[in-house]
């Protein structure tokens, strides 16, 4: 009720004209419609549009200078209801994070931005893909996506094209996160994007990765967070893998043949949580571009999580590149 009634007074509107929402289920057999299913799901509690890569500067650098970076829309449906008909109503809330990961800086860089739907100051489209939030822009025109963020101290203007059509995870697009039928997403992926752009005005290509996922009850009551990989192998092919961390330290739940080992943690120096930023993935081993990569989301998403660019080896050899995402070490991950 604490969190309600703070939510409430943040946005401006007395408690006791609200009601408790109903939001869509996520049920298996949906049937994917694209380019309809781009775009957003209001009906749904929780969504958003994941896009991760690495970046090589294209200019004046005879060695390889890697980047990486994230970005993320995130779209969120409020857990009341107002007939309140007035452009203010907080019926939709639009958050997102970006952030560049520079070894040459040494500690990730991000940036955040929150606002409700109204007056066009933020908002998801329905048809295809095109959220924005004060300035920040993500959408799609064909198989090209584009994203325009202007962060306080990077800035990223980069295009995404992909030639395959939409990966549908789990059972054709229905993805299980625990073992009770509500807790599932509707989620497909996008692996090897070709990435072309500027980031701080310096020309960058790469390899990219868009995730969409869309739910009204992602984690079971038990969790405390998740281990989320995703990556582009040089070979063409991609994997993602995930696991549900419980509050008791043990698996929660992870799909059939899906294993997450901890090989190395670093600890922050800032928050104190230690990840395990080195982990073996069935049978690859995932190393980061540097250790510090946290991000600190505290301000919009209420969060803390390490995020960051990784290697993929095999043998000791480099077979891809891509993102893991560790949520839930320091406090229980909330949605």
């Amino acid at each position: 009720m604490r969190r309600r009634a703070f939510l409430a007074a943040w946005l401006g509107y007395p408690l006791l004209a609200f009601s408790g929402a109903e939001f869509a289920a996520v049920t298996p057999g949906r049937i994917f419609r694209f380019p309809r299913d781009h775009g957003a799901h209001p009906e749904f509690r929780i969504e958003w549009w994941y896009v991760t890569g690495w970046l090589s500067r294209t200019s004046g650098h005879s060695e390889e200078k890697p980047l990486g970076f994230q970005i993320t829309f995130f779209r969120a449906r409020p857990d009341f209801e107002t007939e309140n008909p007035s452009a203010f109503t907080p019926r939709q809330m639009i958050l997102a994070h970006a952030a560049v990961a520079d070894p040459a800086h040494g500690r990730l860089r991000h940036d955040q931005r929150a606002a409700r739907s109204a007056l066009d100051l933020a908002g998801a489209e329905e048809e295809t893909t095109r959220v924005w939030v004060d300035g920040w822009t993500l959408e799609l025109d064909g198989n090209r996506y584009a994203a325009r963020i202007a962060a306080r101290d990077f800035t990223f203007d980069l295009k995404f094209d992909s030639s395959r059509a939409p990966l549908l995870q789990g059972d054709n697009g229905f993805s299980a996160k625990g073992r009770r039928p509500a807790e599932a997403s509707y989620y497909y992926s996008r692996p090897q994007l070709k990435v072309s752009g500027r980031v701080n005005g310096e020309p960058v290509t790469g390899i990219g990765w868009l995730d969409h996922e869309w739910s009204s009850q992602y984690l079971p009551p038990e969790a405390a967070g998740w281990d989320w990989t995703g990556i582009n192998l040089d070979d063409g092919g991609a994997l993602m893998a995930f696991r549900i961390r419980g509050k008791d330290g043990r698996v929660a739940f992870a799909p059939p043949g899906v294993a997450f080992e901890p090989v190395r943690i670093w600890r922050s120096p800032r928050t104190g949580i230690g990840y395990p930023i080195e982990m073996r993935v069935n049978d690859l081993v995932l190393k980061p571009l540097m250790d510090d990569q946290e991000l600190d989301a505290r301000a919009s998403t209420g969060t803390i999580y390490w995020e960051g660019a990784v290697r993929a080896l095999r043998g000791g050899r480099e077979v891809g590149r891509g993102y893991l995402e560790l949520t839930g070490y320091g406090r229980p991950m909330r949605l």
